[in-house]
This record gives structure tokens, sequence and C-alpha cells, in this order.
């Protein structure tokens, strides 16, 4: 590897959420490539880089090496924070994993991990279940991103924890569920990728409830009818908010005058 890395859009988005100046701690590190533009860009002093295999460390090793990074970044085999001790970075990076993984890489070490001033967290799947989790588990998530990268789309969550004896706002548990599901600083953003991602999931949703029509009423098939109504409510709410509910009222015409 020669010159400064660049990184995919996904990954992009995670090294945008660090805080400038703060040291960090990547967990799942793979190749390497954020803890080297972290420190190529100013963005972090020092970054601890740990995987559970060794694979991805020895490849790291090399492009950190050829980086002239070694003095900078410092690579450990670790299954999640189990080798990390407390107290060796102020950011928590945890990416490209699912989300139920993360989780149990997050609570099996509850110390370490809210002893991190922010998280940076991006779970592949699971995700309303993981936005869950945060809260439960005391954290407030203070920025959020989304990607759509090859046809995928991929939140990036940034997470802090709540002070002891902080007070928690109540939200009525409808909206907490709709926060939970699409992000609520993606919503109160009307975030542009959040948009598609609606719009996609709805026009999914269009065609499996639209080819169930024709399906014998078996306590199966209408199981999976009220799943799809429930699904589309949260998506007809998130689209009143966004301001796309004209998308989705085009979806219902094109498909009553199928």
């Amino acid at each position: 590897m020669r010159g400064k890395v660049v990184l995919s859009a996904r990954m992009q988005a995670v090294a945008d959420m660090v805080s400038k100046g703060r040291s960090v701690c990547d967990v799942g590190c793979d190749h390497g490539y954020i803890p080297i533009y972290l420190v190529q860009n100013g963005l972090s002093p020092f970054v601890l880089a740990m995987d559970v295999n060794k694979g991805p460390l020895v490849r790291a090793e090399k492009h950190i090496f050829q980086a002239g990074l070694r003095d900078y970044i410092m690579l450990r085999l670790s299954d999640g924070l189990l080798s990390y001790e407390k107290g060796e970075a102020e950011t928590l990076i945890c990416a490209g994993m699912g989300g139920r993984l993360m989780c149990r890489i997050l609570k099996r070490e509850p110390d370490k991990t809210r002893d991190f001033k922010e998280l940076i967290l991006q779970p592949q799947s699971d995700i309303p279940d993981f936005r869950k989790f945060l809260r439960n588990e005391g954290y407030s998530i203070v920025c959020e991103n989304m990607i759509l990268e090859e046809g995928k789309f991929y939140p990036v969550i940034k997470a802090v924890p709540v002070l002891e004896g902080g007070r928690k706002h109540e939200i009525p548990e409808k909206e907490q569920k709709l926060f939970d599901r699409f992000g609520p600083a993606l919503l109160k953003e009307k975030h542009p990728v959040l948009e598609k991602y609606i719009k996609k999931e709805w026009k999914k949703l269009s065609r499996i409830k639209h080819s169930l029509a024709a399906s014998a009423d078996g306590e199966r098939i209408i199981l999976r009818r009220r799943e799809l109504e429930e699904e589309m409510d949260a998506l007809r709410e998130a689209a009143e908010i966004l301001g796309i509910t004209s998308v989705i009222l085009e979806e219902i015409n094109d498909n009553d005058n199928d």
C-alpha cells in the first residue's frame, strides 16, 4: 500500500464519526484501513487495532508497515474486548458484523464498554433490536448516518453512555418502536438514504402483499398478511415524517389498477 488510504463509503462514514484527537480501539479491524486512515489524517493520535482472527491482523500489520505507522497503531489478537485493558482508548469502533454479535461483544465486558467516551457502531443486521439494546444498556444515540453501497444499506451509529442517574425522556411505546426501526436521528434529519430505504422496502412489501392476495386463507398466510400490514404501517408513519407519502400513494394506486 502506497500513499494515503482511501476508504469505501461505509468505512468512511465510520471514520467520519470519530471525534478528532481521541485514541481509538477498533474491534474487528480487518485489514486495518480505518486505523491507518485515522492516523494519516490526524484524527487520532493512537489506534489499538484488534481482531479475533490472526489472518486479518497479519494483513493489517503489512499495511501498517507499508504506511510507516507502527509507532501509532498497535495490533492485538482479541475476542471482542477480552484482551482490552480499561482506559487504553477513548473511542470504540465496532463495525462490519451482525447486530447480535455486536450486542454480545458490548454486553460481555460492560465496565470496559461504558468506560469509552463514544461508541461508533455499524451493525449489519437486526438493526431495530440493536438500537433497543443500546437504550436498555444505558446508551444514547447522538448521531446516525446511513450509507447505500453496492445495493446494501448500512446505518452508522454514534452512541454515548448516559450518566448514572440521568433523567430519561419517556417516549410513547409506538413512537419508540418507530425510532428503533428507522433511527431517531435519521427520521429527524429526513436523511435522503433513509428515504431510499423506505421506498425500496415499501415496493418490496407491496409486491409480496400483492402475491399473497391470490393465496388461500390458510393460518400461515393470514399470519404473514398481518405481519406485512404491521411492517407497512410502520413504513407509512416513517414516510409521513419524511414527507414522502406521495410515493406510497402512487404505489397503492398502481397495485389497485393491476
